[in-house]
């Protein structure tokens, strides 16, 4: 095991995830007062859990059939995208 690529990924996905709607949307399911805590708890790190195993999966098969520099510039345009779309929603109220 590479402790550095876990340590770099885990603060990576720590720091992405703060304050993103999964977060806040587990948050809203914990606050429900007839709410098992752990059930939410589980839940939601089973789903990410899930979420993880697949975006591993289709990463490691991309990189068998795409070079590593085509895959960054398709992820970077991705997140260049999502951002002006956000920036595009918000300037519209949302």
């Amino acid at each position: 095991m590479d402790i550095k690529v876990l340590l770099t990924v885990f603060w990576t996905v720590l720091f992405a995830e703060l304050g993103d709607k999964t977060q806040i949307a587990t948050l809203l399911f914990a606050s429900d007062s007839d709410t098992h805590t752990f059930s939410v708890f589980l839940g939601a790190s089973l789903a990410l859990l899930v979420t993880s195993a697949l975006a591993v999966i289709f990463g490691n098969y991309l990189s068998q059939h795409l070079h590593p520099r085509l895959m960054s510039s398709i992820a970077g345009a991705g997140f260049v995208v999502i951002g002006i779309f956000m920036i595009f929603r918000a300037a519209n109220g949302g």
